[in-house]
C-alpha cells in the first residue's frame, strides 16, 4: 500500500513520501498562482480551483486561500468562503450545499500520534471533516480532525471544535458546545 493510499484511508503514514511531496508542491504553485491573481479576476480564480478541488458548482473563496492537497476537498452547491480559509485536506475535508464560511476559519484532517517514537519518524494519520447542507461557521474557528458539523448548524466566532455538532443548532466556545436549537422563531426573524 502506498503512503497515499495511506493516507487516504486513515492509517499511520509517513507524509515525506516522494508521491505525497509532489502533490503539495503542485497544489502549493496552483494556491501561490490564485492568491496573487486580481481578485476581480473571477474566470481566472474559477478555473485555478477547478483544477485544485472537487466542485458541484460555483463557488467563492476569498483570497488568500491554503490548503494542503486540494484534491482532498469536495464543495457542494452555493458555497462562500471569506478570506483566509486553511484546509488540511490529508484526511478528506466534505461541504454540502449552501455553506458559509467567516474569515479565517481553519479544518484540519491531520493528526499526529500519541507515541513518541512514531512521532519522531514523522508518521501521521488524519480523520475526515464533513460539514453538512445549510451550515454557517463564523470566522477564526478552527475545527479538528474527525468532526462532523451537521445540517442548518450555526458556529460563532473563535469556536474550536472538538467534537460532532448535532443538526439545526448554535455552538459556541473552546471547545466548541451547543447553548441552544434553532428555533421556528430565528427562521421567521428579518435582520
Amino acid at each position: 500500500m502506498s503512503e497515499k493510499q495511506k493516507m487516504l484511508e486513515g492509517h499511520l503514514y509517513q507524509p515525506y513520501s516522494s508521491e505525497l511531496y509532489k502533490d503539495r508542491e503542485f497544489c502549493k504553485g496552483l494556491l501561490h498562482e490564485y492568491n496573487l491573481l486580481n481578485p476581480l479576476d473571477k474566470d481566472s480564480r474559477d478555473l485555478i480551483l477547478k483544477k485544485l478541488l472537487k466542485c458541484k458548482g460555483e463557488l467563492c473563496i476569498e483570497q488568500p486561500f491554503y490548503c494542503s492537497y486540494g484534491y482532498n476537498i469536495t464543495i457542494g452547491l452555493n458555497f462562500y468562503s471569506d478570506v483566509g480559509l486553511t484546509i488540511l485536506d490529508q484526511g478528506g475535508v466534505s461541504f454540502g450545499d449552501n455553506v458559509i464560511l467567516g474569515p479565517h476559519v481553519n479544518i484540519y484532517t491531520a493528526s499526529h500520534p500519541y507515541n513518541e517514537v512514531q512521532r519522531i519518524k514523522g508518521l501521521e494519520y488524519t480523520k475526515p471533516v464533513i460539514i453538512y447542507d445549510n451550515v454557517w461557521i463564523g470566522g477564526n474557528v478552527t475545527i479538528l480532525p474527525g468532526v462532523k458539523i451537521n445540517q442548518g448548524a450555526i458556529i460563532g466566532a473563535g469556536s474550536v471544535v472538538t467534537h460532532d455538532i448535532p443538526p439545526y443548532v448554535i455552538a459556541v466556545g473552546n471547545p466548541c458546545e451547543v447553548i441552544r436549537s434553532i428555533t421556528k422563531e430565528d427562521v421567521h426573524k428579518n435582520w
